[in-house]
């Protein structure tokens, strides 16, 4: 990861196809775009690779978990149970259609531990949200079970998991919806943009009217369209998609090269007696975008990330880290908002000023991950795997 570093002319060809109609709108304007729909093919392409029966395209994966949000009807009262480690648009989602994010502890997959889930389902619950982390997946059959055993939707944020599978199944396949990221730095990108997956035809009709102002796309054109429920813009434009299009289409070659390069640094530090390594509940279907492992100390993995840094290497030590773990989100604690929250939520909000996660601060305190780029020649792959090793054992 990420996709951007293999840029090249099949990208430059799918925008070419655009530039050339002068459409950057997904929707319309029929006869200018000289047959050219390449959201339209994105999607297409999308569904095929992954196996599944719907995928609609949008201008983020925060506007894809919102959107599916909405299309599985979670709203204002209902509490949405998610991981303490994740990205903020998680959470920020979950505010934006009136609901409750309800945080619990994540385990050694560094995702939900399903007996937190278990014990933190009320009345009020409505999804559990699983959100795969840096490439690899939740435990899904214990999620889904009791997902089933509750009558509770289970809605899959896989944003930063395309390409990943659980025992043969694409993420974002296996809940009830899946939402994806295509921004920047994910797996593959369009710069920016997001997808909605689904074998819900339901699902899909209603994602696929509320990201366009909840236009029904019957009409012979937009103006005919009917609105059978209010909507919003969370369009893709045609360009972004163009990129997207050129980006599927390498996918295997990206996850190839990922895989490969995650086993010569794993193997390196497997040599290290005091390292463990991410619970993957399915192996083989790691995207391998990130090598995640565990020091046996906080100080140690502290000394670790630093030692890696100076030798030039990325480490994420996501205990530290602003976007992705509760302890530093100042923001969501003390509710910091430009707008009131409603009263109920307001409410639901004040156990945040207080409430401690020591099960999930003991395993990601002592977590490190380095990021698998697409770049690196065999020469620099073993280089950096022999400075991994240097900076690990250097703190221990």
């Amino acid at each position: 990861m990420p996709g951007y570093e293999f840029f090249g002319p099949e990208e430059r060809k799918e925008v070419n196809d655009v530039l050339e109609t002068g459409i950057f709108m997904r929707y319309g304007f029929d006869g200018p775009r000289k047959g050219i729909w390449k959201a339209k093919e994105l999607e297409q392409a999308i569904s095929e690779k992954l196996n599944v029966g719907y995928t609609q395209i949008v201008s983020s994966g925060t506007a894809a978990l919102t959107v599916a949000m909405q299309a599985l009807g979670i709203g204002a009262g209902d509490e949405v149970i998610m991981p303490t480690f994740t990205f903020v648009a998680s959470f920020e989602c979950i505010f934006s259609v009136g609901a409750t994010p309800v945080l619990v502890d994540v385990d050694d997959t560094l995702t939900l531990n399903p007996k937190a889930v278990e014990a933190a389902i009320t009345p009020r619950t409505k999804a559990v949200m699983p959100v795969h982390m840096c490439g690899a997946m939740a435990d899904l059959d214990a999620l889904k079970a009791i997902c089933d055993k509750h009558n509770l939707i289970l809605l899959e944020d896989a944003c930063q998991s395309f390409g990943a599978t659980y025992k043969g199944k694409a993420l974002g396949t296996i809940g009830h919806a899946g939402a994806f990221s295509f921004d920047f730095v994910k797996t593959i990108t369009c710069a920016e943009g997001g997808a909605i997956v689904t074998n819900d035809k339901d699902v899909y009709v209603k994602a696929d009217g509320y990201s366009d102002h909840g236009h029904d796309h019957l009409g012979v054109d937009r103006g005919a369209d009917l609105h059978p429920f209010i909507g919003y813009n969370f369009r893709i434009s045609e360009l972004h998609a163009a990129v997207g299009l050129a980006q599927v289409r390498k996918l295997d070659t990206f996850l190839g090269i990922q895989r490969k390069t995650k086993k010569i640094f794993k193997d390196a530090l497997s040599a290290i007696p005091q390292v463990s390594f991410r619970r993957l509940p399915d192996a083989e279907g790691d995207s391998a975008t990130f090598l995640a492992f565990f020091l046996p100390e906080e100080s140690q993995a502290r000394a670790a990330a630093a030692a890696m840094k100076a030798a030039g290497l990325p480490a994420f030590y996501w205990f530290d880290n602003n976007w992705h773990y509760i302890r530093n989100w100042e923001h969501f604690k003390q509710s910091t908002v430009l707008s009131r929250f409603a009263p109920g939520l307001q409410q639901a909000m004040e156990l945040y000023k207080v409430k401690q996660f020591p099960a999930s601060d003991a395993i990601m305190s002592r977590c490190i991950c380095t990021p698998i780029n697409l770049g690196w020649s065999d020469a620099e792959v073993a280089e950096r795997a022999e400075k991994l090793v240097n900076a690990v054992k250097s703190a221990l």
